[in-house]
């Protein structure tokens, strides 16, 4: 472990922490619908270690999040008139976003799918245009994010020659029908609140999506101490950063803060802080403590007590994170009942042969 390794680890810090304050700082200031998914895709995409995407690959990403955002548009007519089929059909939507997340490793257009029949289809039930706004806050977020990536990589590149991870293991198809059945389960109940008010509940179908695709990565074990653990963390990030702010209101304040957490959130991923959680719990954290910190930007421009809103959207959060954990806890129960279940007559049948 010489000083190379560190260097490298250094510098994908830096770069974590540079474009989501700098995605922040352009977003605010522009503005842009829903500013804050800005820093949170920055978070997304530069977590990765390596160079940012060209061009041609982001314009087909936006497309493909079109296509993808698009199909909730789709759906809002359905809604309003037959909801039980439209309900039925976004069932089916996010088990196959979460199968191609699982099986065919397409983590990123899973996320957007699940985003599109969810987020978008609910927010077009109150009217037409916020959806299609949404969308446009979303593309734009993307777009704001890989720029921001593109200006901060020159100064914190990657070494020239990296070497190759290792392969990701593959699922078995039984295996990822179960992940995506049970990435389902998480998130529907709570689109199904959703529907009731959607403006109240926009950042909870948020969580729920992204809770829903981080459940896919790991086992019943490690969920409770992941998904609550960084979703508790991140919305005492929050509130920190909303005190800490309040010494100083202004954009470069909120720039620097935002800046000085993505430092410590980046030093924990990379593992220059030493810390006994994966890097997704850390991601987790910077996410929550986005998706908190937006709508209080709101709340506070708009008069309303953001200390409130805070911890009212905190305990949607635990609420939302806690019936994730039972859900995923549940079904691996119920899974391992019918797995030693189904062994006896296996092995009937193979005698039976023999």
């Amino acid at each position: 472990m010489g000083l190379p390794e560190m260097d490298v680890r250094a510098r994908r810090v830096f770069r974590l922490a540079a474009a989501p304050a700098l995605s922040l700082a352009i977003a605010y200031a522009i503005p842009l619908p829903l500013p804050f998914i800005a820093p949170l895709f920055a978070f997304m995409f530069v977590a990765t270690p390596g160079p940012p995407m060209g061009p041609k690959s982001l314009l087909g990403l936006l497309l493909v999040v079109l296509l993808s955002l698009g199909l909730g548009l789709l759906l809002i007519p359905l809604l309003l008139h037959y909801p039980l089929a439209a309900f039925m059909l976004v069932a089916v939507g996010l088990y196959f976003s979460a199968y191609l997340t699982v099986n065919k490793g397409k983590a990123l257009f899973g996320t957007f799918l699940a985003i599109g029949f969810t987020l978008i289809s609910a927010m077009g039930t109150v009217n037409f245009g916020l959806a299609t706004l949404v969308i446009q806050a979303l593309l734009a977020g993307i777009a704001v994010a890989v720029l921001c990536h593109w200006l901060v990589y020159p100064f914190f590149p990657e070494d020239p020659v990296s070497p190759a991870g290792k392969p990701a293991t593959a699922s078995t198809p039984a295996q990822s029908n179960w992940i995506a059945l049970r990435s389902t389960v998480i998130v529907l109940p709570v689109y199904w609140l959703v529907l009731t008010n959607p403006m109240a509940y926009l950042s909870i179908i948020m969580k729920a999506v992204l809770l829903g695709q981080q459940s896919s990565t790991m086992d019943a074990r490690s969920a409770g101490r992941e998904l609550l653990g960084s979703t508790f963390l991140g919305g005492v990030f929050a509130v920190l950063f909303w005190a800490l702010l309040g010494i100083s209101v202004n954009l470069w304040m909120f720039f620097l803060w935002m800046l000085l957490f993505g430092l410590y959130i980046a030093s924990k991923i990379f593992v220059l802080l030493p810390s006994r959680f994966p890097a997704s719990f850390w991601l987790n954290v910077a996410v929550t403590m986005l998706i908190m910190l937006g709508p209080a930007v709101e709340d506070s421009a708009a008069g309303k007590d953001v200390y409130a809103a805070f911890f009212s959207r905190m305990g949607l959060f635990i609420a939302v994170t806690l019936y994730a954990w039972l859900a995923v806890y549940f079904l691996e129960y119920l899974r391992a009942r019918k797995m030693p279940a189904a062994e006896p007559n296996n092995r009937d049948a193979e005698a039976y042969r023999c």
